[in-house]
């Protein structure tokens, strides 16, 4: 169940990901509309996140294409923001909080400029967005990991990008950290901001994303959450390790979803 889109600020054509000569993405074609909060879903080893690293460019494509506001990845780059995983960054990095935010100002400097007053100003404002304004001058190492992930999102929105990708940005936060996170994104994406989501839980796809696309390897579905989150298409995207959520039936029983909060 793969729905296209017209004037689509994302177009996958063809994209084959092979690692060692084995392939981790397979033909993977699609589009998505502007303004969506967009749920990658899929098991352990599905290629999510090589998905949205292909996309940025950060590991090579074997073959296909892709293209972002209908221009080329490089004639793009200034309106997307990434936000990789907690894991793979270094916390011993001797910065505040607030300079990490500043980071996300950097594309928006040209070359040898310093930040201005007014680059400052944004900073603050994206921490207070994400309620770390109180820890500006504190070093990112002596942060939860909670407050880390917090962090990493203030400096994504001082980007000011039109299209952002979050890898796993729910990963080891606190409910209130998860809670305020999917509130922002919500935000962002009523204001014509379009936000993928890599994403593991099943439970919650339903109320945090109206776009969902499952992904094996290969693409099962992409499409509003409504048509593509099916319990014949979560079984054909997780085979028999669908065992982890015994009440998925009961969950896309009748398209009964959980209403979106507001």
């Amino acid at each position: 169940m793969i729905q296209h889109v017209e004037n689509p600020v994302l177009e996958i054509h063809d994209l084959t990901v092979t690692y060692n000569k084995k392939p981790v993405l397979w033909g993977i074609d699609l589009t998505l509309p502007a303004g969506s909060l967009v749920g990658i879903i899929g098991p352990n080893g599905a290629g999510k996140s090589t998905l949205i690293k292909s996309v940025m460019g950060l590991v090579p494509s074997g073959s296909g294409y892709v293209r972002v506001f209908d221009k080329t990845l490089d004639e793009s780059r200034g309106r997307i923001s990434y936000v990789p995983q907690r894991e793979s960054v270094d916390w011993d990095f001797p910065a505040s909080a607030l300079d990490i935010v500043l980071m996300g100002r950097y594309g928006k400097l040209g070359l040898f400029k310093r930040p201005r007053k007014a680059d400052y100003e944004v900073a603050e404002d994206c921490l207070r967005k994400v309620g770390m304004e109180g820890f500006k001058n504190r070093q990112i190492s002596q942060l939860s990991g909670g407050q880390q992930q917090r962090v990493f999102l203030a400096r994504a929105l001082a980007q000011e990008a039109d299209l952002y990708f979050m890898d796993e940005p729910f990963a080891g936060v606190d409910a209130s950290t998860e809670k305020a996170i999917i509130q922002l994104l919500r935000e962002m994406t009523q204001k014509g901001k379009t936000v993928i989501v890599v994403h593991h839980d099943l439970q919650s796809a339903t109320k945090y994303f109206n776009w969902i696309i499952l992904l094996n390897m290969r693409l099962v579905a992409s499409g509003p959450v409504e048509t593509a989150f099916t319990e014949a298409l979560l079984q054909e995207t997780y085979g028999g390790k669908l065992t982890l959520l015994s009440d998925v039936s009961d969950l896309v029983q009748k398209n009964q979803f959980p209403s979106r909060e507001k």
